[in-house]
């Protein structure tokens, strides 16, 4: 999809796929990749895409320009104010738009690597933390920092306050100071740092690597750990028992036990 910006062709969202990886590239870089809605639209796109592509076993969701995501685009929001309604039904659509793309992300049965080599502020920081995993160069920052111009960062703190403990998401959300990627990884928003020139190998190779294990037990792991995750003890014992059984009937489960036993390598059958 082409950027609605005059006079470019670019299109604001970029797709490749390699070694059944689908890296999604936001391709916004003179406007700091912000989340247009556009882009949330292209992005909506992909992923319902990406979820009926058996083909795509992980995905990647990158940037171009030293920008991550720099939240949603400002001016395209200011331009409402006009509106006859102040652009209350312009906000209430864009909002509900994006978060339906950050919902859509923990619950696309592949899993999603974020790969952050510069700053992810607002509904940057938000997207991040929505994938099932960051990887970040040493040079990404984190910023949730809406209370800087009036208007607190309650979407982000959505998929934050899940990613993060609370209070260090409170303090991210109340004091709008930006983190580095080391201090990101020690409250856990962060996977791994690696160097800014090797950001993209590094996600490539840590998706390809996920990419390389049984799609149905993968898929069936990450739609299990997500349920859990929100519901007392005892019912999500129930719910990972009731998936380790489904799990153990797959033909997958079968080869990958055999071949253990056998000392050999696996052979998926992705079912």
């Amino acid at each position: 999809m082409p950027d609605g910006t005059a006079g470019t062709v670019a299109p604001i969202l970029v797709r490749e796929d390699r070694d059944a990886v689908a890296t999604l590239v936001l391709n916004r870089p003179a406007a700091r990749n912000g989340l247009s809605v556009a882009l949330l639209d292209a992005l909506a796109v992909e992923l319902a895409a990406i979820a009926d592509d058996a083909a795509v076993r992980c995905v990647v969701i990158a940037a171009a320009g030293p920008v991550f995501c720099a939240g949603h685009d400002l001016k395209e929001i200011t331009a409402r104010f006009a509106d006859a309604d102040g652009g209350r039904a312009f906000f209430a659509d864009a909002m509900a738009r994006c978060a339906a793309v950050m919902g859509s992300l923990p619950a696309l049965p592949q899993p999603v690597v974020a790969a952050v080599g510069g700053l992810a502020t607002a509904a940057g920081c938000q997207l991040a933390a929505a994938c099932d995993l960051v990887v970040a160069s040493d040079a990404a920052r984190f910023c949730t920092p809406g209370v800087d111009i009036g208007l607190f960062c309650s979407t982000p703190a959505v998929a934050l306050s899940r990613a993060v403990p609370r209070k260090a998401a409170m303090e991210m959300l109340l004091t709008a100071e930006p983190i580095g990627a080391e201090e990101a990884r020690r409250i856990g928003l962060v996977n791994r740092v690696v160097p800014a020139a090797s950001l993209r190998e590094e996600a490539q190779a840590l998706a390809a690597r996920i990419a390389a294990r049984s799609a149905l037990a993968v898929r069936l792991g990450k739609r299990t750990f997500h349920r859990q995750a929100g519901l007392p003890l005892a019912e999500a014992y129930e719910v990972a028992a009731a998936a380790m059984v489904d799990n153990l009937l797959a033909e997958d489960a079968a080869e990958g036990i055999g071949a253990f036993l056998a000392r050999r390598t696996p052979e998926w059958r992705h079912r």
